[in-house]
């Protein structure tokens, strides 16, 4: 078996980085250097169709399938954006999945054409300050009122909560006390992030500082009861159906930082020139930038394998979970391979290498670390006993 994109596919990958291209290294060290959204990428995107890439054509997108989607990921990433770039559009093809999924065709009319457009950004609400990836012990409460559900909670790491105007919300509707399996009670909204009853706090961080993450304070949100997706008390079910497509979109987005950095040691050890020759040609530096690509080629091949699974709907967690823990790995060692092969000059931020260190040390942590992939391998493709 051989993976090897399709005439169309390399037609997506040529398009995005014609459009990537409009927005050059110097773009993206000033947002490094001063923050704030990259609207100018999002919208230019959604002009030319692309934030629709996994949504029904009838509900305004493309309806292309995840390995689709992860080219067009890699290619952000890939175009020298690096994580900022990605992670700007990130959660619009991947993260309505489960409303794809579970929502009524009023809520997919309603919620999805202006998500596609590029009028509306989302967020998606899970992971709290007290639980981490620990999701069935959630302790954001959505207690239903009338025609309402009234939230009170906290959520962390949340990224575009200060651009957003909606949020995909998991909330516990049933205490946990009262539910036979851990697994239930908990409720999935798409609703607005109605900043009135939501304090949105950023958080100072490493890298990718254009594209903000957040504390989120919520203090009685109300949420109309339309806005509840799919059945009460089965959230949890529902949210599964977009972390498998969002570890091959994050996997892919690491092996494109990972290229762009060993583009760029690549060509700085052709060019720079000690004792008379090419640092390039000694093997001292070929070496490890080879053996950086080849781990990035083998993580890629194990992603794509993830989202064509996917996409003929049959099981993948196993090679999603593998993809993303492999792309991860292979991005930040790449990319700090590149680093060193700069030598002082890797330190500079003049030479953006660094900040492709930066940015790919989030691919290792996010969406989930490589310790709890481990254990989710260990015992699902191994048979070994739970180990959290």
């Amino acid at each position: 078996m051989t993976y090897q994109m399709t005439s169309d596919q390399q037609g997506i990958r040529d398009a995005i980085l014609r459009v990537c291209a409009e927005f050059d290294d110097e773009f993206w060290q000033n947002r490094d250097r001063e923050g704030g959204f990259p609207h100018e990428l999002h919208q230019k995107l959604a002009r030319d169709g692309w934030l629709g890439i996994a949504i029904p054509e009838e509900y305004g997108g493309a309806g292309l399938g995840i390995v689709d989607a992860a080219i067009m990921m890699q290619a952000i990433a890939e175009s020298g954006g690096g994580n900022s770039a990605a992670s700007a559009v990130h959660m619009n093809i991947f993260g309505l999945n489960p409303v794809v999924k579970f929502g009524t065709d009023d809520q997919k009319k309603k919620y999805l054409p202006p998500l596609v457009a590029g009028e509306q950004k989302a967020c998606f609400g899970v992971t709290e300050p007290t639980t981490g990836l620990d999701t069935t012990k959630l302790k954001t409460r959505a207690v239903r009122q009338g025609d309402r559900y009234v939230v009170h909670g906290q959520k962390v790491w949340i990224s575009t909560a200060q651009v957003a105007d909606k949020i995909l919300l998991l909330a516990r509707t049933t205490p946990l006390e009262d539910v036979k399996k851990p697994t239930e009670g908990l409720s999935l909204f798409y609703t607005d992030l109605d900043r009135t009853f939501v304090t949105v706090r950023e958080i100072e961080k490493m890298g990718r500082k254009c594209v903000d993450s957040n504390e989120l304070f919520i203090d009685g949100l109300p949420i109309p009861a339309a806005d509840l997706i799919g059945e009460e008390g089965q959230g949890f079910r529902q949210i599964l159906h977009g972390l498998n497509p969002e570890r091959v979109l994050v996997a892919a987005e690491a092996v494109g930082i990972g290229r762009n950095a060993l583009r760029r040691a690549a060509n700085y050890a052709n060019e720079r020139v000690v004792f008379g020759r090419p640092i390039g040609q000694n093997q001292g530096v070929q070496h490890p930038l080879a053996a950086c690509w080849a781990e990035l080629e083998a993580a890629n091949l194990m992603a794509m394998n993830a989202g064509a699974l996917y996409d003929a709907g049959k099981p993948c967690g196993n090679e999603a979970n593998a993809g993303k823990y492999l792309a991860g790995e292979a991005a930040v060692k790449a990319t700090q391979t590149a680093q060193l092969t700069f030598g002082g000059f890797g330190y500079a931020k003049e030479y953006h290498v660094e900040r492709l260190v930066r940015e790919a040390i989030l691919f290792r942590i996010a969406p989930v670390t490589p310790q709890l992939v481990l254990s989710f391998i260990a015992e699902h493709a191994l048979g070994l006993p739970k180990s959290y």
